[in-house]
């Protein structure tokens, strides 16, 4: 039976989706079948990170409106061959989403699936409670700043009110991903630290991704990052194997000493 796990944050623009698709890869990597959801219905840009838009025919709504059956929907990945997608709809309004029918999808899924990723829209409305209510685990992306924290600290709180496991008194396994960290500005005390970001969020740390050209470039080129061997991708591929239960060591940002030297050497 596969396990649901969202990809969520407060605040738009903190890497998401990116997180998503990486996190996707690796864990497929590792030998277990994948399917990444994308629910940001009218604003989907996962199909791109992991350039599969060219191959989208019908997408979530079209399964859940009965237009087409799930096996037409899903898009096997190109490189990693036990990954799937089913694409966001485009052209549909965010409120189509239902809980009945995103219960049944998922149910639907479960069955086929070791891991069920979802790509949840930003914010705090109807699309994200759909997304997170019927998580077994949660997460939550945020940069290291103030606004960030505090939106991603406010979608902690609805996941524990309104999931489905909230409902039945059990708990949504949540951890927090810190991206785009720029050890300079922390040291100039311009950005806030590890330790003060799980301060206040509470919640323990499954992994930090530092700020990378990269990403943007294999953004634009539908090719995940994870498959590049960048410190991103490496801290990506790191990650998936935390999900999935290995104990990997979560590196140290040191702001002295030379920090970029020391990535590399814990990710060589």
């Amino acid at each position: 039976m596969a396990e649901v796990i969202t990809i969520t944050s407060g605040k738009g623009g903190v890497g998401k989706s990116t997180t998503c698709a990486n996190l996707a890869v690796g864990i497929a990597r590792e030998g277990k079948k994948v399917v990444a959801i994308d629910f940001d219905i009218g604003l989907r840009n996962l199909d791109m990170i992991l350039g599969l838009e060219n191959r989208i025919v019908y997408d979530v709504i079209d399964v859940m409106e009965k237009k087409c059956n799930l096996s037409q929907a899903l898009i096997n990945d190109k490189r990693t061959k036990n990954l799937y997608f089913l694409p966001a709809s485009q052209s549909k309004d965010k409120n189509v989403l239902d809980k009945e029918r995103v219960r049944t999808l998922l149910g639907e899924l479960k069955g086929d699936f070791d891991y069920i990723l979802i790509d949840s829209p930003a914010g705090i409305e109807s699309g994200f409670e759909h997304a997170a209510f019927m998580a077994d685990r949660a997460l939550i992306i945020t940069t290291p700043e103030v606004s960030a924290v505090r939106d991603a600290d406010r979608v902690i709180g609805i996941i524990d009110a309104k999931s489905e496991k909230a409902k039945s008194g059990e708990e949504v396994k949540k951890h927090i991903i810190i991206n785009r960290v720029r050890p300079a500005l922390i040291e100039k005390g311009e950005m806030m630290d590890t330790d003060m970001v799980l301060q206040i969020l509470a919640l323990p740390l499954i992994g930090v991704i530092p700020e990378d050209e990269k990403i943007i470039s294999a953004t634009n080129s539908g090719e995940p990052v994870i498959y590049s061997g960048s410190i991103s991708g490496e801290a990506y591929d790191r990650i998936a194997k935390r999900v999935l239960g290995q104990e990997i060591p979560i590196a140290e940002f040191k702001t002295q000493g030379g920090f970029l030297n020391h990535l590399k050497r814990l990710f060589s």
